[in-house]
């Protein structure tokens, strides 16, 4: 299919001036020469625009084809509706009509995922994006990965924020990751869940650390919260019990008594476990593939299909035989995590694209390994049990990379979907290294203790 055309590369640098200049307007408002955020805010962009760019040449002429192109067709057939009637585009854009009304027929036959409401959504925000672009792919992309950027800047600013002692290894983690740069800037679900997952981690942040309740923060913690339950709703499933926990252990650093942190801890993990029973029963109809009933079964029907759909053997990934069954999906829990964090390998790759994912997969591994080497695994405990921040972004990462890795099956897939939890894991190590080591001393660097 093609999509990109003349006029594609024609309206692009227009659109890039455009975002240019209101995101150097927002910097020298925000952060005038001397702010330690200000050399972070345009370079930040600079990724995410060229990660958007480029990887929908990559779709378009090495791929020819895939999810983001199907996104953009949708949106296309969205917007011709405009041509006719100003209010079957607004019925469509908003999903109104039932697929099986005649007058809309011309339309909705055409679109394939009008009644799939996870893919639609994704449909629908690139048809409002792509109409102010005049329905082009490079445009709407680009527009995609600045939108896309304030969520990875609302997740700097709320831990440059709490470790402004650290600014530039946040900032790495945050907004310089390849794989979020690539895989979360073009026109892809993943691109919105990183948009939300940024700024609900600063609403809940402000609401609940820092009880800023201004109606600007509820509105975009909700907006968010809602664009991540609609589109991949089992982020939420990692996040809110890392988050609840986040919250936990903070206040509880604040009771003096031990014996009384203790008992609290306790006492509301208790209530968190018996409410999130209590809510997956609950409202089982209505979390469907993701009720508690359900989630082994959706992971092993999700990963059978992927590996048994995929047309590159190398890409694929094998964790044993799988039973369908929490207990067994539990049993692969190492695996997963480590499929997710740390592969594929580099004697695993077949091809350039995923090589640059086994470099990356390398760096973590290696730097997961310098800091049980040169820390201590009993001192990195510690670490991590005196930091509510650091725990909350290891438990939200190593249960979503468990997650995406029993679920996937194909490496191709997975380096898309295992993204969210990067920048948190990369968190969780940058703040466990230098915790012990000054920001001076090269994080790559090896040198044993003593």
């Amino acid at each position: 299919m093609q999509f990109i055309t003349f006029l594609d590369y024609l309206l692009l640098p227009f659109y890039i001036i455009i975002v240019y200049l209101i995101a150097f307007k927002i910097r020298d408002t925000q952060y005038p020469p001397g702010h330690p955020w200000r050399k972070h805010f345009i370079t930040g962009l600079n990724a995410k625009i060229i990660g958007a760019v480029l990887i929908g040449l990559i779709y378009q002429y090495y791929y020819k084809g895939g999810d983001t192109l199907l996104y953009f067709h949708h949106a296309s057939i969205i917007n011709k509706a405009w041509s006719e009637s100003i209010d079957k585009w607004v019925n469509l854009l908003f999903h109104i009509p039932p697929w099986y009304q005649g007058e809309y027929s011309e339309y909705i036959s055409k679109m394939e995922w009008y009644e799939s409401p996870t893919e639609y959504i994704v449909c629908q925000i690139t048809a409002f994006i792509s109409f102010f672009t005049f329905t082009t792919y490079l445009p709407t992309a680009v527009l995609y990965g600045a939108i896309s950027y304030t969520g990875l800047w609302a997740l700097f600013r709320t831990f440059a924020t709490k470790y402004p002692q650290y600014i530039k290894q946040v900032a790495i983690c945050a907004l310089y990751i390849p794989s979020t740069i690539m895989w979360g800037s073009g026109i892809f679900k993943d691109t919105i869940c990183m948009f939300g997952l940024g700024w609900l981690t600063y609403g809940a942040f402000r609401l609940l650390i820092n009880r800023d309740f201004r109606v600007g923060v509820i509105i975009m913690t909700a907006v968010s919260f809602y664009l991540v339950a609609s589109i991949k709703l089992y982020i939420l499933l990692a996040f809110i019990p890392a988050l609840v926990l986040w919250i936990l252990f903070t206040y509880s650093y604040k009771i003096r008594s031990s014996g009384a942190r203790f008992m609290l801890k306790i006492v509301v993990l208790f209530a968190a476990v018996g409410g999130f029973l209590v809510f997956s029963q609950r409202f089982a109809a209505s979390l469907g593939k993701y009720s508690l009933d359900n989630v082994s079964k959706t992971a092993y029907n999700t990963h059978t299909f992927i590996a048994s759909v995929s047309k590159d053997e190398g890409s694929k990934y094998d964790l044993g035989e799988l039973d369908p069954s929490i207990g067994g999906m539990l049993k692969k829990f190492p695996k997963a995590v480590n499929v997710s964090l740390f592969r594929p390998y580099i004697w695993e790759t077949r091809k350039p694209i995923q090589l640059l994912n086994a470099i990356e997969a390398m760096f973590f591994l290696w730097v997961t390994i310098k800091i049980l080497i040169t820390i201590g695994l009993k001192q990195t405990w510690r670490t991590i049990n005196s930091d509510p921040t650091i725990q909350f972004c290891l438990i939200f990462s190593i249960i979503f990379a468990f997650a995406v890795g029993i679920s996937s099956g194909n490496f191709g897939t997975l380096s898309r979907y295992r993204i969210p939890c990067l920048p948190f894991y990369a968190l969780a190590l940058m703040l466990i290294y230098y915790r012990h080591n000054p920001t001076s001393k090269n994080i790559l660097s090896f040198r044993l203790r003593g």
